[in-house]
């Protein structure tokens, strides 16, 4: 199992970002995904998360009506549309597969860096 991220950086706030998760080495549309977060010298904190069909999506309420879930099982990609971004969402962005059927993780990418700064 692979998972790989994609796309962050360094914005200013109200700005957008676009992150990617791109898998490998496991049914890709079998699984349902989240996006995990940890800001520095902070624990870990579910941001959004989608099932296998793309028909259910959660998101944590620090980020609801700002970012957007999606996936797309044929290129095997999970995706993290961040809008109207603040210094708040600064933190290592992590995808996460969750054990089946549950809302429990078992594996991680190794995460990408998105700051908010001005």
């Amino acid at each position: 199992v692979q998972l790989v991220e994609s796309g962050g950086g360094m914005v200013q706030p109200g700005g957008s970002l676009r992150l990617s998760c791109t898998a490998s080495g496991f049914t890709f549309s079998s699984y349902d995904m989240s996006w995990v977060r940890q800001a520095p010298g902070k624990g870990p904190e579910w941001v959004s998360g989608i099932n296998t069909g793309s028909g259910i999506t959660a998101y944590a309420d620090s980020v609801k009506g700002r970012f957007t879930i999606s996936r797309d099982n044929a290129k095997n990609t999970l995706y993290l549309q961040m809008n109207s971004l603040k210094p708040e969402d600064t933190a290592l962005y992590y995808c996460a597969r969750h054990v089946a059927g549950t809302w429990r993780h078992d594996y991680w990418g190794q995460g990408t860096q998105v700051t908010v700064s001005s």
